[in-house]
Parts: C-alpha cells; sequence; structure tokens
C-alpha cells in the first residue's frame, strides 16, 4: 500500500469515529439492567422455577437500580452524577460487574486510563463472560491502541450464544481494524455489521467509507444512497455521496448532493472541502 492509500484509510479511520462517537454507539450499557440472582441472600429457586424479582439479594437489588441510575446520567452527560450512584451501586454490592464496567466508561470519558483499565479488569474478573462488559473493554483497549487485545476482546463477546449486540460489536471491531490498518478484517466486520443491521447509518457509513477508499464506488453508491435518502444524513455522509458520485461519473447526483450540503452544512469542513473541489483529498 503507498503512503497516499494509507493516510486516505487513517483519515476513513477518523471520519467513521466522529460518526460513531456523535451517533453514541459503541459504549454498551445494556447490561445494566439484567438481575441476576446471586450473592449471599438469594432464595432458593425450584428447579424449573422461573427466576422473577424476589429472588435478587437486596443488595444486588440496590446495587443494579443505583447502576441503571448511573447508566441515564451517562448517557446524559452528566459524568460526576454517574460515578456518585456507581460509588452507592458497589458500597451496595461490590460483585456487581455492570457497575465497575460503567465505571470504566466513566474513567475513559474523564481521560483516565488507569482507573478505567482497573474497573475493566475488575468486571471481567467478576464475569469473564458477560459479552457486554467484554465489548466495553474491547473499545478501551482499541482506544489505547491495543489492537490485538481489543480484538480478543470483541472476539469472546460475539461468542456467546446469548448476547444481543453482535452488530455493535462488529461495528466497533470494525472501526478498530481500520486503525490498524487491518483492511481486509475491517471489511469484514463492517459488512457483517451491516447485514445483521442494514439500518444503522453508523455501519452503513464506515462500510461504504471504506468500500470508497479501496475502489469499491458501485458498491458504495449503494450503501451510502440509502444514509442519504433517509433521516440520517449529515454533512460526512453527503460529501462521501458526492465523491462516490463524481467518481461513478454521476455528475447530476454529485451536484444534488452537493446543494443538500450547502444548504443544511453551510459551515461544514466538508462544504469548504467542496468549495475548494477538493474531491481526492
Amino acid at each position: 500500500m503507498n503512503r497516499s492509500a494509507s493516510l486516505d484509510l487513517r483519515r476513513t479511520a477518523r471520519l467513521g469515529l466522529a460518526l460513531l462517537l456523535s451517533a453514541g454507539a459503541l459504549v454498551w450499557l445494556a447490561g445494566c439492567a439484567a438481575p441476576a440472582a446471586q450473592g449471599s441472600g438469594a432464595r432458593t429457586v425450584t428447579r424449573g422455577e422461573p427466576v422473577t424479582a424476589s429472588d435478587e439479594p437486596e443488595a444486588r437489588r440496590r446495587a443494579r437500580i443505583r447502576t441503571e441510575l448511573a447508566a441515564n446520567y451517562f448517557d446524559q452527560g452528566q459524568t460526576t452524577v454517574a460515578l456518585d450512584e456507581i460509588k452507592l451501586a458497589l458500597a451496595a454490592d461490590a460483585t456487581y460487574a455492570p457497575a465497575w464496567s460503567l465505571r470504566g466508561l466513566v474513567y475513559m470519558r474523564l481521560n483516565d486510563a488507569a482507573l478505567a483499565e482497573e474497573s475493566f479488569q475488575r468486571a471481567v474478573q467478576i464475569n469473564p463472560r458477560d459479552p457486554d462488559v467484554l465489548h466495553n473493554y474491547g473499545w478501551f483497549a482499541c482506544q489505547q491502541a491495543r489492537y490485538a487485545q481489543s480484538t480478543e476482546l470483541f472476539g469472546r463477546a460475539l461468542a456467546s450464544p446469548v448476547y444481543g449486540g453482535q452488530a455493535r460489536t462488529l461495528l466497533a471491531q470494525g472501526v478498530c481494524q481500520l486503525r490498524a490498518g487491518q483492511l481486509s478484517e475491517a471489511e469484514a466486520s463492517l459488512a457483517r455489521s451491516y447485514e445483521l443491521d442494514p439500518a444503522n447509518p453508523i455501519s452503513a457509513y464506515n462500510l461504504a467509507s471504506l468500500l470508497y477508499r479501496r475502489g469499491e464506488a458501485q458498491r458504495a453508491q449503494f450503501i451510502i444512497r440509502r444514509v442519504n435518502n433517509g433521516e440520517f444524513a449529515n454533512a460526512e455522509t453527503l460529501w462521501l455521496g458526492v465523491r462516490v458520485e463524481r467518481r461513478l461519473g454521476n455528475r447530476e447526483a454529485a451536484a444534488q448532493l452537493g446543494q443538500q450540503l450547502a444548504r443544511r452544512f453551510p459551515d461544514s469542513p466538508q462544504w469548504a472541502a467542496h468549495q475548494r473541489g477538493a474531491f481526492d483529498e
């Protein structure tokens, strides 16, 4: 691969990452809401009897509720309040893995890698097969440029037979593989994520962007047109659409997308690039 192509692909990864983070797509909080009848105080359940709320120990219930509150605060950007709730959750039950995992995400946001690492390690020690925990730890490892570890953690999450977040983890894995320069692997991960969740504009954008950079404009066109014809089109997706259509010689379609870019995002760097004619940067 020449130096120009390498720079293009790194730029693709950065653009994809910006879109991912703007949509809050890579952190995973779903595990916070799952009760578990573990630990001291759990009621004995007759074989075949469904596990209900009454089977959950009181300490675990308090930890779960506090963690759910913390997740809501975290999602709203109230990081300090979220951290306070996590402290209360762990005071109630220090063996509740989702609380430790969320603590790791909080410290990631606060740029404290040491405490984030400690948090994720504790979560994995408590429940080494929790796919939500493994996903979050994998994303942290990717942020630290520990790509081999992130691949291993994502793989363990994806191997879980009860995991419902396959598309999201494949998306995160694909972005990390892009950043690591593993282009074939990235394409496979992003394509599978898109296959599982074709309505997700973030998977679609990342896959279309990679295909465009690799010279597969026809495939990129099919994907990015679906994004730009929907409600999630933004400056990045429109700009990619312009460049895809120009590469395919569809000047009228490119002009229409350029008009949308100018009208909807006149202050964006993408429109500035369009005005400069920087279609191949």
